[in-house]
């Protein structure tokens, strides 16, 4: 029995009966669902004599087959999605796998059942604490299982609710690492590509620790690099001038504390924003500084932002090295893991295109530029003297 911490009756993972070496004998066949839509799926899992281990998969020439059963018909709605657009993606990812639905039960039959299985346990578990299984969800909880690890757990760490009242969390187990990493070390480097939620959750994890008096203030900055065009001389005062830079931690701190709780925190000077030239011969106690696109840095300014960290402060800096603007591309990132890597509380966290959690054309346009990117370096390695010879 494959076990979700919903009580003995709850979730079993069997194969034609409760576990403990049943016999499988007959077939499965169509049913109605919960909401009663008739014949609503389409697969008669083929039935083979064989005996059930004790992990709920048939072993012997039996294909490999479990059985989740859903405690209460309710679950089934959100747990299959509208014309079964959640059990759609399961059997798009797992195609190996047959997959047959009746009452509160379903059942798995296939290489991947275990899995499948699995999959589904998590995401009655998800159900039944309120999450709504929407597609992207639960295309990163499929990720999350093939990977071996348990979205449950990702899913239900809650960071912080917002002004309007919705919770804060980790949408990838890269997240859950990178603000695990956050609580638990002085200086965090979350290191990954556009749309990984680097700076988001760095801004929710500062407002967590104000909320909690862990530190007085928050400091928000970021060095002032155009993206590859030039735009002049910006009017207005400091703050008009470095706005434009630091619009994307105003984002995200509007999402949190809203737009009137932002604004009271940047009058009363509980917020700071400050452009990383202003930030030599300072030292900041009990703060929570933000470094934002920190590949924008230079070695120089990168070595003079993390020695201005004082008493009672956490420092996050964010970046993303496939986008340097610096100029001359001598980046404050490059080579600073091989640099800082043996200290103490101190962690890179690296964020894949896996944690994209923005539009999934995103996720895909990330990974293209990464596999070219791989491209490039092996035909430099070829060109080096004494590389691979092509003929």
């Amino acid at each position: 029995m494959i076990d979700a911490g919903l009580g003995d009756e709850a979730i079993d993972v069997v194969s034609g009966g409760r576990a403990g070496g049943d016999r499988i004998t007959g077939a499965i066949g169509f049913g109605n669902t919960a909401i009663g839509a008739p014949d609503v799926h389409r697969y008669t899992l083929p039935v083979e004599n064989g005996e059930t281990s004790g992990s709920g998969v048939t072993t012997a020439d039996a294909s490999p087959r479990a059985t989740v059963r859903v405690p209460g018909n309710h679950l089934m709605t959100e747990l299959l999605g509208t014309r079964d657009e959640i059990l759609d993606l399961v059997e798009e990812a797992f195609p190996a796998s047959s997959i047959a639905v009746r009452g509160n039960e379903i059942s798995v039959s296939g290489p991947d059942a275990a899995r499948v299985g699995r999959l589904f346990e998590e995401m009655v578990v998800l159900v039944e604490r309120g999450h709504r299984l929407e597609p992207g969800a639960v295309l990163r909880t499929i990720d999350m299982i093939r990977a071996d690890e348990r979205p449950t757990e990702v899913f239900s760490t809650e960071v912080l609710r917002t002004s309007r009242g919705s919770q804060v969390r980790p949408k990838t187990s890269g997240q859950k690492r990178y603000i695990d990493a956050i609580a638990v070390n002085t200086v965090t480097f979350g290191i990954g590509p556009a749309g990984t939620g680097k700076s988001w959750l760095a801004v929710a994890m500062a407002c967590q620790a104000l909320q909690r008096k862990e530190v007085e203030r928050i400091v928000l900055t970021r060095p002032a690099v155009e993206a590859g065009e030039r735009l002049g001389f910006l009017p207005g005062d400091l703050m008009a001038k470095v706005d434009p830079y630091l619009r994307p931690l105003y984002d995200a701190l509007h999402d949190m504390v809203g737009t009137e709780g932002a604004q009271r925190l940047l009058e009363r000077g509980t917020v700071e924003v400050a452009p990383l030239a202003f930030m030599r011969g300072r030292t900041l106690n009990g703060s929570f500084i933000i470094l934002d696109e920190a590949q924008n840095t230079t070695p120089e300014q990168m070595k003079m932002f993390l020695t201005r960290i004082g008493f009672g402060s956490k420092a996050v800096v964010t970046g993303d090295v496939t986008q340097v603007d610096v100029p001359g591309g001598r980046s404050g990132l490059d080579r600073l893991e091989q640099i800082l890597g043996g200290i103490d509380d101190l962690a890179f966290v690296r964020l894949t295109g896996r944690d994209v959690v923005r539009h999934k054309i995103v996720q895909d346009i990330v990974d293209a530029y990464a596999r070219q990117v791989e491209v490039d370096d092996d035909e430099r390695s070829d060109r080096r003297p004494g590389g691979p010879s092509r003929r």
